[in-house]
């Protein structure tokens, strides 16, 4: 019957937002349709609207559900990552700082900042946000993936290894979990990702792994890595130099 129910409230929704649009002022009719929900069922409709990438709904769903409930810090974050998700960076910030101002101790809102600041290519800016992400709560991977990007952006690759590698300790699929809907927000770009392949081919490697880091390999090449060729130059990867499965990968440089 619940999820019935907000299966009702989201269609009602959706039917609502689509025809006078969550940009523009919302005729009194309109208001007082969002204003018969419930908080959880706004936040509800929202987190389907998001789900399913519908942005725009789900922007209008956690407005009218703050309109009711101001302080709700987590209310805050979701539009934060639905404005953020439909690149309105701007907004998104505000959001994430409202969202932290109102919870302190959560290191979500904070992990937030630090992904705009990375999306505007601020990545020491980012960085900072991450540590600090980091210090409210290291159990988390994705904030060591977030800060390990932010490294790897500023050209400190062993440090933006060391976080993979603690990344993957925490959640073996650290790596490998893309774009996301939840409430954390995960700097991951088609390019980031043939970054993360090659480095976590690294981190088998030096573990011993060498099944893996051919198979993370393999997997750098097809998301368009264009650095392969520096498998030979990385002393991690000496153990496969002469390995023909690696050269079928990467061709070995000319000898002369």
């Amino acid at each position: 019957m619940k999820n019935f129910t907000l299966r009702i409230v989201f269609a009602g929704l959706v039917m609502m937002l689509a025809r006078y649009g969550v940009a523009a002022p919302a005729p009194e009719e309109t208001k007082a349709a969002m204003g018969s929900k419930t908080v959880a069922e706004l936040e509800a409709a929202g987190d389907v609207a998001r789900g399913q990438k519908d942005y725009t709904l789900a922007i209008g769903c956690y407005q009218a559900a703050l309109r009711k409930d101001k302080n709700n810090w987590e209310l805050y974050n979701k539009l934060g990552m639905a404005e953020q998700q439909k690149n309105e960076l701007r907004a998104a910030r505000m959001d994430f700082d409202k969202a932290a101002k109102h919870n302190p101790k959560s290191a979500v809102p904070i992990n937030n900042i630090g992904s705009v600041e990375y999306q505007n290519k601020n990545y020491s800016s980012a960085a900072k946000y991450f540590k600090k992400a980091i210090a409210l709560d290291e159990t988390m991977a994705t904030f060591h993936v977030n800060l390990g990007a932010a490294w790897f952006s500023l050209g400190s690759v062993d440090r933006a290894l060391a976080e993979y590698t603690r990344a993957l300790e925490l959640d073996p699929d650290a790596l490998n979990q893309g774009s996301r809907t939840g409430v954390m927000a995960q700097v991951t770009t088609l390019e980031e990702q043939a970054r993360y392949s090659y480095m976590l081919a690294k981190i088998y490697a030096r573990r011993g792994d060498l099944d893996n880091a051919l198979r993370s390999l393999k997997k750098a090449k097809e998301e368009g890595y264009r650095n392969l060729a520096s498998v030979y130059k990385e002393q991690d990867f000496a153990k496969m130099w002469q390995d023909p499965k690696l050269h079928d990968v990467v061709a070995p440089p000319a000898f002369k």
